[in-house]
């Protein structure tokens, strides 16, 4: 790949991931919610209550996002945390009934994001979408070595 693909590539993804995130926002903004809220709140949907290491561990976020994200889901009567009956140093998460009726307005939202996302599409099926997706995403993943290190400067 040469600069002119590899900088329009990585402008197309920019691209798709800015308007994509500005989509997910807008839509979950009349609930008082973010993106990093409706993941937690799917989870806690999911598997039930949780510790915020738990938590951390299944939504990929550090414990200090993870803490700063359920007292504002806390604040808004959609979570309710409590001390663990076995162990009083770790606290446990769960929805609120008002949380779990939210889910229903949160989850049609979420469908409309995806029907937005996909609206504009032609000649490309969702299947095809999700599979270039899924490799892409993928291969992010298998990525761990810093761009830095696949071309290092020269020498001095």
């Amino acid at each position: 790949m040469d600069l002119d693909q590899a900088d329009k590539l990585n402008e197309l993804i920019r691209a798709v991931g800015l308007r994509h995130r500005t989509l997910c926002i807008e839509a979950l903004e009349p609930f008082g919610i973010h993106p990093g809220h409706k993941l937690l709140l799917f989870e806690l949907e999911r598997a039930g209550p949780r510790t915020l290491t738990e938590l951390s561990v299944a939504c990929g976020y550090e414990p200090p996002t993870i803490t700063i994200s359920i007292r504002q889901l806390e604040s808004l009567g959609l979570v309710e945390r409590r001390p663990s009956q076995t162990d009083k140093r770790v606290t446990i998460v769960e929805l609120t009934e008002r949380g779990t009726e939210l889910l229903a307005k949160v989850k049609a939202a979420w469908h409309d994001v995806a029907e937005l996302t996909l609206a504009g599409l032609g000649r490309t099926s969702f299947k095809q979408l999700q599979t270039v997706l899924t490799d892409l995403a993928a291969s992010l993943a298998a990525t761990d070595q810093p761009t830095r290190y696949l071309h290092p400067p020269p020498p001095r």
